[in-house]
C-alpha cells in the first residue's frame, strides 16, 4: 500500500465523517444561538436551559437522520472493502 493510497482513504474517511456530522453540528449552533438570544433578551441565565435544548434538538435530528447516516456508511464501508484487493491489502 502506498503513501497516496493510504492518504486517499484518510481524506475520503475525513469527507464522510464530516458529511455525517455536519447536520449535526449546524442544529447544536442554531440550537444553541437562538435560545442564547432568548435568554438574554428575557434576562434568564439558567445553563441547563442552554443544554436542555441543544441535546433534544440534537437527538431529533439524529433519529430524523439516522436512515441517511446508515446508508452513508454502508455506502463507503462496501466501497472500501470491494476495493481492498485493488488497495493491495
Amino acid at each position: 500500500m502506498t503513501e497516496e493510497v493510504i492518504l486517499a482513504l484518510g481524506r475520503e474517511t475525513l469527507m464522510v465523517t464530516a458529511v455525517i456530522s455536519a447536520p449535526v453540528l449546524a442544529v447544536a449552533v442554531v440550537v444553541g444561538l437562538l435560545v442564547t438570544i432568548v435568554q438574554t433578551v428575557t434576562s434568564v441565565q439558567e445553563q441547563t436551559l442552554t443544554f436542555v435544548t441543544k441535546m433534544g434538538a440534537v437527538l431529533i435530528v439524529i433519529v430524523v437522520l439516522m436512515p441517511w447516516i446508515l446508508q452513508t456508511l454502508c455506502t463507503f464501508t462496501i466501497a472500501l472493502l470491494s476495493n481492498l484487493g485493488r488497495l493491495g491489502v
